[in-house]
């Protein structure tokens, strides 16, 4: 358990998040399941950040869900896509890509399912998810908006960790530190 912690305001809701370690490094770990006012908060805050045009958000299982869905909602949008980590019965007909994250430590596919890819063919795609840091989930998904047929028009994360924020192509709320000490 985390004995320090570090203080992030997001657009005037502040949050503690407790310093973790990751292999040589500490992260600021950043949490959104179980957290629905957070969540409120962030999803509302990344959609005003958002580009007029989306027609479409997608993000990655899992922690980018409920962020997704709350964007989406504030964008007016039915549906969202989501690319999962496993291949589920339901996508034998879909597409996937194979990325490196920080947090997951080593090589991962997502998967997208053909009603996913479906619903990003031809459209203008936002991606959502709550934390970037070495944009390997971020490639990952570029990757499948573009083997889908979407085009991309927003990179949107509530945290970017470390140097991502100095990325000129995503939006993002706050940012976090990676702790080398």
């Amino acid at each position: 358990m985390a004995d320090k912690f570090y203080t992030v305001d997001l657009n005037g809701y502040s949050h503690d998040l407790p310093i973790m370690p990751i292999g040589d490094i500490k992260i600021c770990f950043f949490n959104l399941h179980g957290a629905q006012e957070l969540t409120e908060h962030c999803g509302k805050e990344l959609a005003k950040l958002a580009c007029p045009e989306t027609e479409v958000v997608i993000t990655a299982e899992s922690k980018g869900l409920q962020l997704a869905h709350c964007v989406a909602r504030e964008l007016n949008q039915k549906l969202y896509a989501v690319a999962r980590k496993s291949k589920k019965l339901y996508m034998q007909d879909g597409i996937s890509v194979t990325v490196k994250s920080i947090t997951t430590g080593g090589e991962q596919t997502l998967y997208l399912s053909n009603h996913d890819t479906e619903l990003i063919k031809g459209k203008k795609v936002a991606i959502v998810d709550d934390v970037i840091s070495t944009g390997g989930s971020l490639k990952g998904l570029e990757a499948l908006v573009e083997k889908a047929g979407g085009i991309i028009v927003d990179r949107l994360f509530v945290l970017a960790e470390g140097d991502a924020k100095d990325r000129d192509n995503v939006k993002y709320i706050a940012t976090i530190p990676i702790i080398t000490d």
